[in-house]
């Protein structure tokens, strides 16, 4: 191995030296072959359209005799398929408007649905995203015959799942990509992609089945290709190393393409620049958007129609590239990664499963990736960190749904006597309040009559910490009818003489948080009163993509527990309320004014909109964020900051070790936050007046926070640092959950109890997928 090494050494010594940085890449690299992790391996790593490093490393082959790796080597790049040529052509068509992503694929092939079950309902962007509902791979016992007589039996096939309520990566799909190019084009997915992608970016060595004797073949040497494992006697070298697209001819969507470093970095530019290099356009701008946005499905896993972004499949993007950035992998041991924020690209080949299968590219792709993303020049580095943060200028400028409202001519209430559901956070972009916005005289011109105000806990004005009573609101001196006072729903004749009820409220996405509660109680009442309800839909600040903590047990619903809901749960008030109203079987008429330009991703301080405390201790985006878990410890006896100028960022007690408790944190390493020993004296609330010691939390990366995490963390910090001192005989009230409760009790680790809340949350997952309107 060391004069392999050293042989390879030699032939890249050609090459001009690295970039600084960039030349640690050499030392991992030959870490992972003196390993035998990989025999060998290319890697290029592009910056701004200029190649910056490039490099080929140990051996091509080590059996049946050694072969030394060379940069222009071509490679089996596995499952690259998927987002080099299946994806791409699919784009192309759909640009042609011979395809569309919403049209059932029954529409391209009706044999698709012999399966039955809910096979018709698949869709050609649940096949590119994976949430088509099969599973990873159909059952190798189908694949004998000729293609026709394999996907025939492929087709009988049943669904593992719902389509759309989860994503499975799954080769399946693509499988089914690459038929429907072929019925859709006339043409086969290795013809239609070498016509419309290949040959045009100058991919003069990149095609399925590339040592063909006949007609059409590349003419690259076989002993220029890596080989794979061997298979009826013989190495597998030029011949596609998955065994289903080996069994329909080596030409399948989902595997089966052979390329260089050099032809996918021509890709890669290509993706960069809008769809075109070279003066030669194969996609046009929306179509690569199209191709690398993120789509967002509020289960966390992000995918776009072909790359993936953020999923359990992402290892090879490192621990440094920004989110925003995407990629794939092969299982050759192959992989890309795209960063368009400092136009940064690098190209990971190796034959891993030469000789034997057995080895492994997870890590040294990972590490690969770091390496190329340090080295990036400080310019470069501020422009990513800058790109990154920041989402494109029409998701800057969300309309909420009362600005969409008096847009559309408030045709959702036009003519109609309206209640008003209501606080200091219903506020138009204008800042105007909707109170204003539904009194003002666009909306009597459309006939709108606001008659009666109410408001939920805090008020009209969101400035109170205690019950609430019926009121007037001095601006327009209509009723204000409190629903946090000595009842908690309107009365009947409250609602006899409207026509409709409108609720305007910015939630903060935690199940306790009681305007969620209010919200159920007003589809109960809305439904005898047999009158809509209109929801004027707001973002959920703290994103709509992470669900987490524990299902709350029916026995334990309350104010601050209306469903059988996670204490994260990622949805809009609006799709909250779709939930309840469905799950519940309440059968109010819900109308949901949605809002324009949210996606799930944004945190609300991405949305252009102003922030105002939805309650008199909500005072920041970062205390919405933490909220979720450190809002499980209010009922017990510590401070969670009220009377401080930090709520919800501190924790803390007289009987509290600050220093002690710090550095337990400390070594939990808990994604996203970072603890302080502090001490600090409340002015309100518990232990007022009296100094306490604690932590201060520091919000370091709020896209890898899980705040129920951070939560169920401090909750076995104070069990197993204070037991004597902690009292916990309340906890429950927030927490909800019995089981949990008992494994806290039992002394679990924060592992055992975050696994125990799996499969509750997979199949609310699935539940919530039904309701999401964005």
């Amino acid at each position: 191995m060391i004069a392999a090494l050293l042989l390879s050494a030699a032939a890249v010594a050609r090459h001009p030296a690295a970039p600084a940085g960039l030349a640690r890449i050499d030392a991992a690299v030959s870490e992972a072959i003196a390993a035998h992790e990989i025999p060998g391996a290319v890697v290029l790593v592009d910056r701004g359209g200029r190649v910056a490093y490039r490099k080929a490393f140990g051996d091509r082959a080590v059996q049946p005799v050694r072969e030394t790796m060379t940069a222009d080597t071509v490679f089996d790049i596995a499952s690259l398929t998927k987002c080099v040529a299946t994806a791409p052509s699919i784009l192309i068509l759909v640009e042609e408007g011979k395809i569309r992503l919403g049209d059932p694929v029954t529409r391209y092939i009706p044999e698709f649905s012999a399966g039955g079950g809910e096979r018709s309902k698949v869709t050609v962007e649940q096949l590119l995203t994976h949430r088509a509902g099969f599973a990873p791979d159909d059952p190798i016992e189908l694949y004998s015959g000729t293609p026709e007589e394999i996907f025939a039996r492929k087709y009988r096939e049943p669904l593992r799942a719902r389509p759309g309520s989860e994503f499975v990566y799954s080769d399946v799909g693509y499988e089914v990509l690459g038929e429907i190019v072929r019925r859709v084009s006339g043409k086969g997915l290795d013809a239609f992609a070498a016509e419309r992608i290949f040959r045009p970016l100058g991919m003069k060595e990149t095609e399925f089945r590339p040592i063909r004797e006949a007609a059409g073949g590349t003419g690259v040497p076989s002993s220029r290709i890596a080989p794979t494992e061997q298979r009826e006697g013989r190495w597998m070298r030029g011949e596609v190393h998955d065994p289903r697209a080996y069994a329909v001819g080596g030409v399948a969507g989902h595997a089966g393409v052979f390329s260089t470093a050099d032809d996918l970095a021509k890709f890669c530019r290509m993706i960069l620049s809008g769809g075109a290099l070279g003066g030669v356009r194969v996609l046009s701008p929306l179509g690569v958007d199209a191709l690398t946005r993120p789509r967002f499905y509020g289960d966390g896993d992000v995918r776009a129609l072909g790359f993936d972004l953020d999923t359990a499949f992402s290892n090879n993007r490192g621990d440094l590239f920004p989110r925003g950035s995407f990629g794939h992998t092969g299982f050759t041991g192959t992989g890309l990664w795209i960063d368009p924020a400092s136009r940064t690209f690098v190209v990971f080949l190796s034959n891993r499963v030469h000789p034997d299968g057995k080895g492994n590219v997870v890590r040294i792709r990972g590490i690969v990736a770091s390496i190329a993303a340090a080295a990036m020049p400080a310019d470069s580095r501020r422009a990513s960190h800058r790109l990154a943060a920041t989402v494109p200028a029409a998701a800057r400028s969300v309309m909420t749904g009362i600005d969409v409202l008096a847009e559309e001519g408030f045709r959702a209430i036009a003519g109609k006597r309206v209640g008003l559901v209501t606080n200091a956070t219903g506020v138009a972009r204008d800042g105007r309040s909707t109170v204003d916005v539904l009194v003002s005289s666009a909306a009597r011109r459309a006939g709108v009559t606001l008659v009666r105000l109410f408001s939920p806990e805090h008020g009209l004005r969101t400035d109170a910490d205690a019950p609430v009573a019926d009121g007037k609101d001095p601006a327009t001196g209509l009723p204000v009818v409190s629903l946090y006072g000595h009842r908690r729903r309107p009365a009947p004749s409250e609602l006899a003489d409207l026509d409709a009820l409108v609720l305007d409220i910015q939630d903060v996405g935690s199940r306790f948080y009681t305007y969620t509660t209010t919200g159920g109680y007003l589809l109960e009442e809305v439904a005898k009163a047999k009158i809509p309800l209109i929801v004027l839909d707001r973002p959920d600040p703290i994103g709509g993509s992470v669900v987490e903590g524990p299902l709350a047990d029916r026995e334990k619903l309350s104010f601050t527990a209306y469903h059988r809901i996670p204490v994260r749960y990622g949805m809009t008030p609006g799709e909250l309320l779709g939930l309840f109203n469905a799950e519940n079987r309440i059968g109010a008429n819900l109308e949901v004014v949605r809002m324009r330009r949210w996606t799930r991703a944004l945190w609300y301080d991405e949305t252009g909109l102003e922030w105002i405390n939805p309650s008199p201790n909500m005072r920041s985006l970062t205390a919405a964020a933490l909220y979720p878990g450190v809002g499980l410890l209010e009922p017990t006896n510590v401070s969670v900051g009220r009377g401080t100028d930090t709520p919800f960022e501190v924790v803390g007690a007289p009987w509290i070790d600050a220093g002690r408790l710090a550095a337990y944190l400390a070594s939990r390493r808990i994604p996203g936050v970072r603890f302080t020993p502090i001490h600090f004296t409340p002015s309100a609330s518990v232990y007022m007046g009296k100094r306490c010691g604690g932590i201060r939390i520091d919000l370091v990366d709020r896209d890898a926070l899980r705040s129920v995490t951070v939560g169920i963390e401090l909750i076995c910090a104070l069990r197993g640092l204070f037991p004597g001192d902690w009292d916990r005989a309340k906890l429950g009230a927030l927490v909800a959950s019995a089981s949990t409760l008992d494994r806290i009790e039992a002394g679990d680790p924060p592992e055992r109890i975050l696994a125990s809340w799996e499969s509750d949350l997979a199949a609310f997952t699935k539940v919530r997928a039904r309701h999401l309107l964005y």
